[in-house]
């Protein structure tokens, strides 16, 4: 009696094809070398934040939320982080789109100076904003001497503050989906009679809306945040620079419950952010 059965399957590999063997993730025992750091890590990252829901003062919460200078630093800081990403959006994307798209001597050392200041210290960036934007500054000078128009310690300064701050993380997260989308289809676009600027705009916008979407949310949730250029470069003055960080910084010092809630607002702000780009940050496959 011959056997029928089709050759490899016994083993579940193809005729010819490469042998693969299924591991299963998850299968057997964590290794205790392993398992300690990891627990340690997990309560060194989550124990700071339960410990601030637990000294929140629930009770007085509605009261230090309703005051005036709480809705002015809430309100400034929303009216500021949303300029910051307007300007990120302006021209972050066309910078992602030069880096992703355009061969050009230097290309390296131009993403390399836009994502610097993702790890430069913030309350650098502020000095560095200064130096250049300031009324003495290399730039700033003729700014103030030509138009009048004077950045530190200001609103728009937050909003400049903010931007050099959040702008990378738009300009990274762009330029990434920029390489992830087919160029052919601008290059099918451009055969048909479309100029290059139309075929980003019909064709290359739709396909990287998501990344866009994605790099705007982080860059406004970053401006949101800011504190170490904010008040080097704009400084803190209620109703006209000072954002809810800086708010914090200052209830710390004198109003220790007050700077808890302005920080549950923050912290809930980073919740939402992180629950709105699970579907791209947080899953895989």
């Amino acid at each position: 009696m011959t056997s029928t059965a089709r050759p490899g399957a016994a083993t579940g590999t193809r005729p010819g094809g490469p042998r693969r063997r299924r591991v299963r993730a998850g299968g057997g025992r964590v290794p205790l070398p392993l398992l300690v750091p990891a627990l340690i890590g997990v309560a060194f990252l989550t124990v700071p934040l339960i410990a601030l829901l637990v000294r929140a003062p629930w009770r007085s919460m509605p009261e230090q939320l309703t005051s005036a200078e709480v809705w002015q630093a809430l309100q400034l800081s929303l009216v500021c982080a949303t300029a910051a990403t307007a300007v990120s959006l302006v021209v972050g994307v066309p910078l992602a789109w030069l880096l992703a798209r355009v061969e050009f001597p230097g290309r390296g050392l131009v993403r390399a100076l836009v994502t610097l200041p993702l790890v430069l210290p913030p309350v650098v960036g502020g000095v560095a904003l200064l130096t250049a934007l300031g009324r003495n500054g290399i730039v700033g000078k003729w700014l103030d001497s030509w138009f009048g128009l004077t950045l530190p310690f200001t609103t728009a300064g937050v909003v400049v503050a903010e931007a050099f701050v959040a702008m990378p993380f738009l300009v990274i997260s762009v330029e990434g989906t920029l390489r992830a989308a087919d160029p052919r289809y601008e290059e099918a676009a451009t055969t048909l009679g479309a100029s290059r600027f139309t075929a980003f705009r019909r064709v290359t916008l739709p396909l990287i809306a998501p990344g866009i979407a994605a790099g705007a949310v982080l860059a406004w949730a970053r401006a949101l945040g800011e504190f170490g250029a904010t008040i080097t470069f704009a400084g803190n003055f209620p109703g006209r620079t000072q954002t809810m960080p800086l708010a914090v910084y200052l209830a710390l010092q004198s109003d220790p419950e007050a700077a808890i809630a302005l920080s549950l607002v923050l912290l809930a702000v980073s919740i939402a952010v992180l629950a709105g780009l699970r579907d791209r940050w947080m899953t895989a496959g």
